[in-house]
């Protein structure tokens, strides 16, 4: 990892509002990498992580166009933990040889700070390739009323998948940062305007 420049971990459970906070400080000229989309580039037709995907779960994880069908392979491996694993071990060196390569582009192009957006940043032991953890978190009422409304589920299932990740609680432990997400736009907002104050005045861009 380049010494120039900060890279800001940035992660939460689902439906906590990571991406919002993320197209803040994107509005303030810092690069955001997403993690789920280096993951999305990483399965692409033809490539190497694709392939040992198929011989790993079958053909039928891959649609009639050659492309991932992350439906079936989700449903796979949600109550499968070796399957899920086998999975993260086969796309998590190549996320991490993408972000690096993108962390790299952004110090060379002058980018003092770096915000690296990742789900399970904490889960795939990614904390090493970040300078520092922010967590982003709401209460779990919020969490599970925002889920229902995003997806378009009923409260079992969202609890279901809220379950099957880390808890909010535990993920907050690692966070140099925490970010409250539970209020209002405004309110977050007036939450971000402080620490982007304390991170600009840190290390100017």
């Amino acid at each position: 990892m380049p010494d120039k420049i900060r890279v800001i971990g940035l992660t939460g459970g689902i439906a906590t509002g990571k991406s919002s906070v993320a197209h803040f400080f994107s509005e303030r000229g810092v690069p955001v990498i997403d993690a789920d989309q280096l993951a999305r580039a990483a399965v692409l037709p033809g490539t190497p992580a694709l392939e040992q995907i198929i011989s790993l779960f079958g053909r039928e994880v891959v649609t009639h166009d050659g492309t991932l069908d992350r439906k079936c392979l989700g449903a796979k491996i949600f109550s499968d933990t070796d399957k899920r694993r086998q999975l993260e071990n086969i796309l998590h060196p190549e996320i991490r040889k993408q972000a690096e390569k993108r962390i790299a582009q952004a110090a060379a192009a002058g980018h003092k700070r770096l915000v690296y957006m990742a789900p399970l940043l904490i889960e795939a032991g990614a904390t090493d390739r970040v300078d520092t953890v922010w967590v982003v978190t709401v209460r779990p009422e919020i969490q599970l009323e925002r889920l229902m409304l995003r997806d378009g589920i009923n409260r079992e299932q969202a609890e279901r998948m809220i379950g099957s990740q880390m808890p909010l609680s535990e993920k907050e432990r690692y966070g140099s940062v925490i970010i409250d997400n539970s209020g209002t736009k405004a309110e977050t907002r007036k939450i971000l305007e402080t620490i982007w104050a304390n991170e600009a005045g840190s290390n100017n861009e």
